[in-house]
């Protein structure tokens, strides 16, 4: 089975266009200082299945599948950024990165994790439960990491719509990346400068 199937998904974001395996999404007036959000899926061995971030200039960018590929990686992450944000992926999905692509996201990038900062300021556990206290949203209320990856699982036994359902998973985590670093910056609990 081909993974490298084109799928468009449907979402509240202005899609500015769609290859195999690669789903590229613009938001107007998000994330203005050039630096990057990300979030990964994965399979139950760890294996990355989905590799989803924005930019100001790539918009929201999905690899999945076989195009989860250090040279796809690498060609689409933008090169005018210097700095990355993600939750809890000091410890997940940057080691997971480096393990199975070869790319060192923080030695590239001034590296933040919000996981730590939200923990500093009193926002423990996950980055669900964290939207919740601080009044960000979601479409999708009832998916996790655990559902994610049976998602996953249902898309390789040829189920579209799982797969649909994933990206969009994967799109909230990251574009909410984007509103809690602003949270956090609003309250004044975070200067990216520092």
């Amino acid at each position: 089975m081909s993974l490298r199937q084109p799928f468009v998904l449907e979402s509240s974001h202005e899609e500015t266009s769609h290859l195999e395996g690669v789903s590229i999404r613009q938001v107007p007036g998000a994330g203005a200082d050039m630096s990057i959000y990300l979030d990964i899926e994965t399979e139950w061995n760890g294996r990355i299945t989905v590799v989803g971030f924005f930019h100001e200039t790539t918009g929201l960018v999905q690899l999945y599948g076989e195009d989860v590929t250090r040279d796809r990686f690498l060609e689409e992450l933008p090169e005018d950024a210097s700095r990355i944000f993600t939750y809890n992926g000091h410890s997940f999905d940057m080691p997971c990165i480096h393990n199975q692509l070869a790319v060192d996201l923080r030695m590239r990038y001034q590296s933040h994790d919000l996981r730590w900062i939200c923990q500093r300021n009193g926002l423990t556990g996950g980055l669900k439960g964290v939207e919740r206290r601080v009044g960000i949203t979601r479409r999708l209320e009832d998916i996790d990491g655990r559902e994610a990856v049976r998602l996953w699982q249902r898309y390789l036994e040829g189920d579209e719509e799982a797969l649909r359902v994933l990206l969009i998973y994967n799109e909230e985590d990251v574009m909410n990346l984007v509103e809690l670093r602003g949270y956090l910056e609003r309250e004044d609990l975070f200067d990216a400068d520092d």
